[in-house]
């Protein structure tokens, strides 16, 4: 099931609210809960669609969800702060660690639409041709597909559950027909669900998808707002450069000034203005190496 793009979404001045009847509702069967997965998959589809949307943003705020949900499920204490800093305080020929690995996986499945190839940076440990048999292993209706991919790779490798709630999320987007991976099922399940099987697995991955859509269309509406501030007060940054750094700033989670097209005190400087005016926050609390986001 593959729905179209409206194409007067761009035309609205505020993004549509997720009915509540979605979330108010409860699915005793497994009928119920894929309409309402349904009803909240095509609403965040209509969300997507929206020009003013900040993509590959959502893209990343929501792999670094996927991310801190799965360091979660190992045992790990490391939440989203330590993720940002396992990423953005590594130096060449450091090794990240788990935590960081885990990080990176997400994020490099999101950077690039959804091919083999881009698989292959994301998940090292698998030959392509493994992953696309796996892809493959899903069929019929889009969540039903996901759920097969999901327990197609946790039974041929038990262990790797980053890998196969990635590639679960790659075969729910592209039987959407979305362009680029939504990482969507990791944040909505619990770790006992990922050993479900069958019917059980499908009514849990239905359930998720619940949660996650309602979670990423109210991330989508606060960036929405996050950015259109960020544009607007553009035009009274007067460091060259300051509008690549701003286009940075759309499609990134977090940036340290380091990261930007601007001599480092002038970085500085552009971020010190930028919180000023509200339109980045620091992420991190500390004097040194801040990071900095919408």
């Amino acid at each position: 099931m593959t729905f179209a793009r409206p194409d007067h979404i761009s035309d609205l001045d505020t993004l549509p609210r997720m009915p509540a009847w979605v979330t108010s509702t409860r699915a005793e069967t497994i009928e119920d809960v894929a309409f309402l997965s349904g009803a909240a998959l095509s609403h965040l589809h209509v969300v997507l669609g929206r020009e003013d949307v900040p993509q590959a943003l959502l893209r990343e705020r929501l792999a670094l969800r996927a991310a801190a949900a799965c360091v979660a499920f190992s045992g790990r204490p490391e939440r989203e702060a330590e993720l940002r800093d396992a990423v953005h305080l590594l130096r060449p020929g450091d090794l990240p660690g788990p935590a960081g690995e885990t990080c990176l996986a997400w994020r490099r499945a999101v950077e690039r639409p959804v091919s083999i190839k881009a698989l292959g940076r994301a998940l090292p440990a698998f030959e392509p041709g493994q992953i696309a048999g796996w892809l493959d292993t899903g069929q019929g209706m889009p969540v039903a597909r996901a759920a097969m991919v999901l327990a197609a790779v946790l039974t041929e490798a038990p262990r790797s559950d980053v890998p196969a709630l990635i590639l679960a999320d790659i075969a729910l987007a592209k039987a959407l027909g979305w362009g680029d991976m939504m990482p969507l099922l990791a944040t909505g399940l619990k770790r006992a669900d990922l050993c479900k099987q069958g019917d059980d697995l499908r009514f849990a991955c239905h359930r998720a998808l619940i949660s996650s859509a309602v979670e990423a269309v109210r991330l989508a509406a606060d960036l929405v707002r996050r950015a259109a501030h960020l544009k607007t007060v553009a035009p009274k940054l007067r460091a060259k450069g300051a509008g690549n750094a701003v286009e940075m700033f759309l499609t990134r989670d977090a940036m340290a000034p380091s990261a930007l097209p601007l001599p480092d005190r002038a970085a500085r400087r552009l971020c010190d203005r930028l919180v000023d005016l509200g339109a980045v926050r620091e992420l991190t609390g500390r004097d040194t190496f801040r990071l900095y986001g919408v």
